[in-house]
This record gives C-alpha cells, sequence and structure tokens, in this order.
C-alpha cells in the first residue's frame, strides 16, 4: 500500500511542477497580464509555485516510502504531512469538479482514499495490523495468542484490605486508617 502512495505521489508531483512551469512559460512568452500585474511576475510565481508543491509531494512520497521500508506507521512530522495531503487532495477535489471535470475529481478522491488507507492500515505498534499481516497462530498478540480463562477461584479472606472508615475506632478522636482505600475488582465467576 505505501508503495502504491508513494508512486502516485511522485507522479503527481512531476505532472505539477510540469504543468505549473509549462503555464509559466505560455504566460511568459505571450506577455499575458491579468489585472495589471507584471507577466514576468506571474511567469516566475508560476513555476516557484510548481516547484514547491512538487518538492511538497516528493517529501509526502518519502514519508510514503519510509513507511514501506520500515513496515511501521509513520509518527510526528511525517504523520502530518500525510494528513496533510490527504485534506490538499480533499481540497483540490471540491475545486476540480467545478473547473476541470469529474475525472480529475475522480483522480483527486482515489489519491485521498489511498492516503487515508495508508494512515488506517498500520497500527502504532509497527507493521501492518495483525489481520493484514496474516501471522500464524498463536503469535503476534492475535486472537488466538489469548489463552483460555482457567477457573476463577474467590481470594481468601487474609488477601482482601480491611475496609476503610473514617470515623474514629476503640474510642479515638481520630480514624485510624489514614492511607486511601485500595481499590478491588470484583471477582468474575463462570457458571
Amino acid at each position: 500500500m505505501a508503495w502504491v502512495v508513494a508512486i502516485v505521489l511522485l507522479a503527481e508531483a512531476v505532472f505539477v511542477a510540469a504543468l505549473n512551469w509549462f503555464l509559466g512559460v505560455v504566460v511568459d512568452r505571450q506577455q499575458m497580464s491579468l489585472a495589471g500585474l507584471d507577466p514576468h511576475v506571474m511567469s516566475t510565481s508560476s513555476k516557484i509555485g510548481g516547484v514547491v508543491f512538487g518538492l511538497y509531494f516528493v517529501l509526502c512520497a518519502l514519508v510514503a516510502v519510509l513507511v514501506a521500508i520500515r513496515d511501521r506507521a509513520p509518527a510526528g512530522f511525517g504523520r502530518v504531512l500525510l494528513i496533510s495531503v490527504a485534506v490538499v487532495h480533499g481540497l483540490l477535489g471540491a475545486f476540480v469538479w467545478g473547473l476541470v471535470g469529474w475525472t480529475a475529481f475522480l483522480f483527486m478522491v482515489v489519491v485521498l482514499g489511498l492516503v487515508v488507507l495508508l494512515l488506517m492500515t498500520y497500527d502504532r505498534d509497527g507493521g501492518a495490523e495483525a489481520g493484514a499481516a496474516g501471522d500464524g497462530a498463536g503469535e503476534g498478540g492475535g486472537p488466538e495468542a489469548e489463552a483460555e480463562p482457567g477457573p476463577v477461584t474467590a481470594p481468601d479472606a487474609a488477601s482482601l484490605p480491611a475496609p476503610r472508615t473514617d470515623e474514629p475506632q476503640g474510642g479515638d478522636d481520630e480514624p485510624q486508617d489514614t492511607v486511601p482505600a485500595q481499590v478491588t475488582r470484583p471477582v468474575t465467576t463462570t457458571p
């Protein structure tokens, strides 16, 4: 899963950088102006924006590659990057529906789904989740590794703590017990 996300994000990085660079070249050669802006400034800012977004997608793809290599969930800054790229694809999907069409929207939603699936597939302990990894019976802490519960016996009276009372005992003016009461769990019995 992480390798697929990395490849898609790398391809998207190249496409976004190339598209913005191309648009910058077109604006520069045609001497286009928008609301009186300098065409050279528009061309340069388009190229810089393409490079910045391309590097952003490359960095997100690098996080996905590290997840694939380590077989562990992203943490810290890497997790924030993947969440942010998911949000970016959600917003871009909303914009391209009206500007480009449903095919671009579909692509953005698929990439969003892949990134979210990457974030959800790996657990925080490391590796893919136990059900997805296919661990053998009795290994990895799965449900089959749990021991069957044996018969439950009631604890003897000596191991139970004495009940706490805040009332004076034996004619004293102060309570005898100044330590907080211990919490005991009820004993479960099986029929």
